[in-house]
This record gives structure tokens, sequence and C-alpha cells, in this order.
């Protein structure tokens, strides 16, 4: 896969502490409100699961941390915006897993790759994509579903709430391996709009983060009928998961926070230190776990080996799919 690149290569490295100016700056950082750059739409799950994060750190720091969102472009619009950002630790980026796993055909300057684009601060949540269906579908199980796609090829709809997102990415996984073919519906802003939709049954499903459809869910406007996790969810104890009618399928969306080439190591260290802190909050994990999502501190280091493991199993994947 081709991948441009809009920042020159440049290594780092994890310094230690020491009586320099830069260590000083750790010191007194931040001194001012911190920014950081979503690539999601509002109201999608990647956003919240940010402010979430936005406001541990900022009740951490008693500087307010701002989520500013740049969706569109399959993350490349944000991504961009990031890389031209001052790298004084001050514009932070939380990008998503299909910012580092865009189809070749859809966003060919992605995917991101770490440590040539960005630097690596920590593992901020993740969270299993849901499967959901308008209620006049007349199906309650993922088998079901399948089965009317068969019998009717090209019938059922999907919304796609982002092409190139984790969303969409899931919707031909899921295709490839049923071997059924659902018609696209495409939006932009998130899942709102196609909410709205699949509620009236205009459009048959939705794959979506659990927090971005939770208000339809609650309301009895769309159904549950599966969840892409590697097994079943104690908050969802009643409701199977994809690999239960297609075994092996998982899918999950994660973000990280990463910072611009040129972030001084002392500021990255303690940002990386002290998201630690948030995400490993029992008040903060809880409140995550209400709307399906998870979290684990990571080390620069360890965020680094996740991303390029992540990498290396979606990417053949994809590649496969954008040939077809």
């Amino acid at each position: 896969m081709k991948t441009s690149v809009w920042l020159a290569v440049a290594g780092f490295c994890f310094a230690t502490l020491s009586a320099t100016p830069a260590a000083h700056a750790q010191g007194n950082y931040p001194e001012k409100p911190v920014t950081i750059i979503a690539d999601a739409a509002p109201g999608a799950t990647p956003d919240v699961d940010a402010r979430f994060v936005a406001d541990g750190l900022s009740k951490m720091w008693g500087q307010q941390v701002i989520v500013i969102n740049h969706p569109g472009a399959n993350g490349s619009i944000a991504a961009r915006t990031a890389t031209e950002a001052v790298p004084d630790g001050y514009t932070l980026f939380m990008p998503a897993l299909s910012t580092f796993a865009a189809l070749p055909s859809v966003a060919p300057n992605l995917p991101l790759k770490l440590p040539r684009d960005f630097i690596p601060i920590g593992y901020t949540a993740e969270n299993p994509m849901f499967f959901a269906v308008t209620p006049s579908l007349g199906v309650s199980t993922l088998a079901e579903l399948i089965a009317l796609a068969k019998k009717d090829p090209g019938k059922i709809s999907i919304a796609v709430t982002g092409v190139g997102r984790l969303t969409h990415l899931t919707g031909l996984v899921f295709q490839d391996r049923a071997d059924i073919n659902l018609l696209p519906v495409p939006y932009n802003g998130g899942p709102a709009a196609a909410l709205a939709d699949v509620a009236g049954g205009r459009v048959s499903m939705i794959i979506e983060g659990y927090s971005g459809i939770v208000g339809s869910v609650k309301a009895g406007q769309v159904k549950l009928i599966a969840v892409a996790s590697a097994e079943r969810l104690p908050q969802f104890p009643d409701l199977p998961t994809v690999a239960e009618t297609i075994p092996g399928f998982a899918a999950r969306g994660w973000q990280v926070l990463v910072a611009p080439l040129g972030t001084p190591a002392p500021i990255v260290n303690k940002i990386s230190v002290d998201l630690a802190k948030v995400v490993s909050d029992p008040d903060f994990k809880q409140r995550l776990s209400n709307i399906g999502s998870y979290s684990r501190a990571m080390t620069p280091e360890q965020v680094l080996a996740f991303v390029q493991k992540e990498q290396d199993t979606w990417l053949p994947v994809l590649q496969k799919i954008s040939q077809k």
C-alpha cells in the first residue's frame, strides 16, 4: 500500500528527565489550555471517548483540555491539522484505528505509521462494534439477517457513518465473511442522521460503537442483534457476539493519543504518565463501561508495538476487500 508522508522522517526517543530547559518545561506543563484534535464526528463513539479523556486530564492539570473535531477524509484532515501544529505539547492528536488502517482506494494518504508520523503517548479507549437493525426488518438474530440478505442480495441496506471508518470497514469484513452483499448508504457527520433513517425503516441496519446508538437503543427505535467483541460483554450478557455466528469474527475500535514530531520528550513523558493515571481511575473506567467502551494504560513503547500489531492484522484483510 503506497503511503504519502506529510512530514520528514524523524527519529525520537523517550529521554530520561534531567535538569535541562526541557525538564523545566515538563515541570511547569501545562501552563495554558491544551487542545486534542479528534478525527471523529461529534457524537460518534471516538469523540465521546476523547471528551472523557479530556475531562480527566483537565481535572488533573487544572487547565482546560479542549477537544476539536476534524472529521472527514478517513482521518487525513485531522492528521494534516495535527502535523502542522506547533510541537510544544499544547496540541495533541487522538486518531482512531481506521486512521491507521484505511482502505487504500479510499484514503491514499493513509494509513499513519508510528513513529514516522507522530510520537506515541498512550492508549485511551477501545470499543467493540455493535450490530443494530430497524425493528421493521423483522429479524432478531445475526443468523436471520444473513439468511435474509442471501435471499434478497443487495436489498438490505447498511448505514455507512463515514467511508473508510471502522464502522464501514467492519461492515465490509462482515459481508466478506458472511458471503452476502448489502446496499451501502453513506452519511456524513457521524451516526445521528443515519440513526433517524434506521429508526424510520428507511435503512435496514447500522454498525456503530454503543455510545453512538445508545439513545436509539433505549428508545426502542433500533434493535441490537450482536456485538463484535471477543466474548459476551458483562453489561450485555444476553447479546450474542458476532463470533457465535461467524467464528473468529471480532472488530473493536480504539484510539491512542499522539503528539506532533518534535514535541519535547519530557513533555511526552509527563502526558503519558498522567494519561495512564486517568485511564486507570475506577470512575473513568466506569464511565467508559457505561457506554460500551473500555481502557487500559500503555507506555509509549507499548502503544507503538500495539499499533504495529493491529496494522499487521487489518491491512491484509482490507487490501483483499479493496481489490474486489
